[in-house]
This record gives structure tokens, C-alpha cells and sequence, in this order.
């Protein structure tokens, strides 16, 4: 479905069906460079099973209109008012990478709105290597490849998709290449600037699910183990699985998510 939000047209995975009253509502957050579709599996089967599901496309990335947003804060707030234009008056957040920053900021910005959190491939702060950060402003392409290579475990860089037939590489490859100009650098410039202490998140009053991987070479297990030791109503499941953690382990992920949302 489409609805204005801060003066632009934007999409959102809803399942076909609208949000209603009676459902408790769920919103997903995609990481850099990506869009709702991210979510394809987990963002359908809850749209089957009584949420309403809100899986969004940020500004400038996939089917949303407007300029990319250039920091955590601005990204938070347009989450909060895109609530308010749904007249969802509080939901749980799904966010991965980026989308957990997100996630989090909201979280802590507007706690009535929230009942649950779940951070997905997170870390703070969540600082990105330079080289990265220039490739994503002079040469997209390029900083698509690295993405890719850190984002996979090895396995899945030989290919083993959970789903046969699927080459995950080409297919993020894609996914990246259909978003907005201007929407890497900005993405990965607000990850990078965002610097909210890691003592704040003592003051998280939802409960909180962590979903790392294993083999995570974007965000560290190390960062992750504190984060998990500051929040007070926080659980952590590791997964086997690099970075792209609803690619690699889609079934794992979504049962993760059952288990804390259902």
C-alpha cells in the first residue's frame, strides 16, 4: 500500500491487507541499500497469522519517494510519523543492521509507542571502514562488492542457499543496485555518525530480542555481548550466519521471531 508521510509517497508491505485495531502491529525495518523485500518470508507469514505487518521501504529506497534521510534521529522520527499516519498507536520493531539503529532510537525516543524490540545484526555504535564509506559515495558497484563479501559467511559466498536455486550474492546485488541515488553514502554515513552511549540503553523498557550471527564480520559479537549485558529485558540468539542474517537462515530467523512476538 502507499501513504504520504512527511510530504512523500511511500510504500509499504502489508500482506494485502490493511492495518486494523484489533491486530497488534509489526514493523520492519530493512539495513542499508535495501527494501522491504528484505523481509519476504517473516514479513508474509505474520501478515498470515493475525499482525497487522508493516514492512516499510525508508525514503529513496525501493518503491518510497523523497531524499534519503541523513541520520538515525531524522530516520527514527520519520518511523514515528508514518505510526501516526497509519493511526497505529504503538507496534514492535523489527530492524536489521541500520534498521536496528532505528529501532533502537525509536525505541528510547518514544517508549510508550513501542511494546517490543528486535535488533537484528546490530551493534553500537556501528562504525563503517572508510574505504567503504568513499566507495559508497563515488563508486556504488564497488561498495556493493564489499558489502557482499563481508555480509556472507563463507559458505554461502560458494553459493548454499537455503533456498535451491538462489545465488544470495547476485541476488543482494541486485537489490542493492534498485535503490535511490544518494541512498548508500547517506545510509551508511548515519550508521557511522550515530553515537548514542551504550549506558542509554539501560533506560529500554520493552522487551528486547537480539538476533546475531555467528560469523558476523559487519557487526562484532564482542559489541553485541555488551549491548546484550545493558539492556535490562534483553535475550540474545545466535545464529549460523554472517551479516545477512534473514538470506542465510530464513526459517531460523523467522522461528526466533515467533518465539518473542507470538
Amino acid at each position: 500500500m502507499r501513504i504520504d508521510v512527511q510530504g512523500h509517497s511511500t510504500f509499504v508491505y502489508t500482506g494485502g491487507k490493511l492495518p486494523t485495531a484489533d491486530k497488534p502491529s509489526l514493523v520492519f525495518i530493512h539495513g542499508a541499500q535495501q527494501d522491504h523485500s528484505c523481509w519476504a518470508l517473516q514479513s508474509r507469514w505474520f501478515a498470515y497469522h493475525g499482525f497487522n505487518v508493516i514492512a516499510v521501504d525508508l525514503p529513496a529506497h525501493g518503491q518510497s519517494y523523497g531524499q534519503p534521510l541523513t541520520s538515525i534521529e531524522a530516520m527514527s522520527a520519520w518511523l514515528v510519523a508514518l505510526l501516526d499516519a497509519l493511526s497505529i498507536p504503538q507496534a514492535a520493531l523489527i530492524g536489521h543492521s541500520m534498521g536496528s539503529l532505528i529501532a533502537l532510537e525509536t525505541s528510547l525516543s518514544t517508549p510508550t509507542r513501542i511494546s517490543k524490540t528486535v535488533l537484528i545484526g546490530t551493534a553500537l555504535p556501528m562504525p563503517v571502514a572508510p574505504m567503504l564509506l568513499d566507495a559508497a559515495r563515488d563508486n556504488p558497484t564497488q561498495a556493493a562488492a564489499m558489502i557482499n563479501n563481508w555480509s556472507y559467511s563463507p559458505q554461502r559466498q560458494l553459493g548454499g542457499s537455503a533456498v535451491p536455486g538462489l545465488w544470495l550474492l547476485g541476488m543482494n546485488e541486485r537489490l542493492m543496485a534498485r535503490q535511490g541515488k544518494g541512498t548508500f553514502y547517506a545510509d551508511l554515513s548515519a550508521c557511522n555518525a550515530y553515537q548514542r552511549d551504550i549506558a542509554s540503553l539501560s533506560a529500554l523498557t520493552q522487551p528486547v530480542l537480539i538476533i546475531a550471527g555467528s560469523q558476523d564480520r559487519m557487526t562484532s559479537p564482542k559489541v553485541t555481548n555488551a549491548m546484550l549485558a545493558a539492556i535490562p529485558q534483553a535475550r540474545l540468539v545466535t545464529l549460523a550466519a554472517g551479516h545477512a542474517l534473514m538470506a542465510e537462515q530464513p526459517d531460523a530467523v523467522l522461528e526466533s521471531l515467533i518465539a518473542f512476538l507470538c
